[in-house]
């Protein structure tokens, strides 16, 4: 017997508790995925238009037979000897600037966060954070208190200071360019001055280099040059969070911080590195790592194992050997200039802003006044989900489209995307 959604519901409720929540009004019921394409229960064919996790592709071959074929030879942990973990970071730390030359492997983006403040306070030997007032960074004790949007009800977050987030649709001071820079990096120094005085002292600024959560606003090369500066003269330690800008999303670089032209002492990585398969990690200098390593013993039985480096290493491969990198710049530039050109079309949308295959529109009530439109951003998201669109919903107001599919995404594709996005445009009713 067929279950159906609701049955399905039911069960969520009674096995993993209420507040479990699902993507749109009516939720989706997976069951098999290919490229850009993901299928329900039904057999209706959806154009995954959001889903960073599988990088290069739902279920890429290659991806698929690295991880069958190492899971049928050996899997076990780091304390035998393996080739696969030092063949991987040696491949993947050439691929930053020095000194970021040693890693260590996790399984989530949220332990390579947690060990990414700890190896911050090793350094400085202080506990003060700062981080944006729309940031996530993943759900461990220690990351999840970072959240403002989603803080947690227990715990002492004293040592943490919130930024407002940039924003260049509605720029800090009023004013774009290097003066929004300057603004930032104003209300960065203004935190650490408080972190110092409080007696917590400054450790370090966590940051995603492309502000994803924030609603990656248009920012220059060098917006966080200023920033940079007042982190480096307090002493502190810059830690870019790459999981979603990272392994080439951007088209540009290889990495959301190279674009950005900043210089962090400590990367971490998540979602997209195994394309699926549990693996993360954090990469830094050696000083870095000399200092977590002399402060804190980390030992983790799954991270780096055989089978997810063996993944990890065939997603790799699959960028390079497809081009995959300049096919998010091309495809990536082709659907910027499509929704501009819907701008045209639709006064709800008041910015189309983005970069390589993460793009997406911020939707307003009034171009003038640049009003929020949250309620009909969310039933733009339910009315594309009923069309075969998946995508999602951010931003500070949580009013602007998330469009960040994986990167064998076509300019066909971007077609397909854009029309379904102009008649959802066309049908639903503008509320606030």
């Amino acid at each position: 017997m067929t279950r159906t959604s609701a049955d399905l519901i039911a069960d969520r409720t009674r096995l993993l508790g209420a507040k479990v929540t699902t993507f749109y009004e009516e939720p989706v019921h997976l069951v098999r995925g290919e490229g850009v394409w993901v299928w329900d229960a039904d057999g209706r064919q959806y154009l995954d238009c959001y889903n960073n996790v599988p990088h290069v592709g739902h279920c890429h071959p290659k991806v698929v037979e690295a991880v069958a074929t190492q899971a049928a030879t050996l899997n076990t942990h780091t304390r035998y000897l393996h080739e696969g973990i030092l063949r991987y970071l040696d491949r993947l730390t050439a691929s930053f600037a020095d000194p970021l030359s040693m890693g260590v492997l996790t399984c989530t983006g949220s332990e390579a966060n947690d060990l990414a403040l700890r190896m911050a306070e090793a350094v400085t030997g202080k506990r003060g954070i700062i981080v944006t007032d729309h940031t996530y960074h993943g759900n461990t004790t220690a990351v999840a208190a970072l959240s403002r949007t989603n803080p947690p009800k227990t715990g002492d977050g004293s040592h943490i200071r919130h930024v407002p987030a940039p924003d260049s649709y509605r720029p800090l001071g009023g004013q774009a360019g290097a003066a929004h820079a300057r603004a930032f990096a104003a209300e960065v120094q203004r935190a650490i001055s408080d972190l110092e005085e409080a007696g917590h002292g400054f450790s370090c600024m966590m940051l995603c280099p492309f502000f994803a959560n924030e609603g990656f606003p248009d920012l220059d090369p060098g917006f966080l040059a200023p920033t940079e500066a007042a982190i480096r003269a307090a002493g502190g330690v810059l830690i870019a969070d790459e999981v979603q800008p990272g392994f080439g999303r951007l088209g540009s670089h290889m990495w959301g911080h190279q674009r950005t032209v900043c210089a962090p002492d400590i990367v971490t990585l998540g979602k997209p590195m195994g394309n699926g398969f549990p693996v993360a990690g954090v990469i830094t200098s050696p000083a870095v790592m000399e200092a977590f390593q002399e402060t804190f013993r980390y030992f983790n039985t799954f991270a780096g194992n055989p089978v997810a480096c063996a993944a990890a290493e065939a997603v790799l491969d699959v960028i390079e050997e497809e081009g995959l990198m300049a096919r998010a710049a091309d495809v990536g530039a082709y659907a910027k200039t499509a929704m501009q050109q819907l701008a045209a079309q639709h006064a709800v949308i008041g910015d189309v802003r983005g970069a390589g295959l993460f793009c997406g529109v911020e939707l307003v009530t009034d171009r003038a006044s640049k009003a929020p439109a949250a309620a009909f951003t969310t039933r733009m998201v339910d009315a594309l989900r009923q069309d075969g669109i998946l995508l999602n919903r951010l931003g500070i107001h949580y009013n602007t489209l998330k469009i960040r599919p994986n990167l064998q995404f076509s300019r066909a594709h971007v077609d397909q995307m854009v029309e379904a996005l102009h008649r959802a445009l066309q049908n639903t009713p503008i509320q606030a």
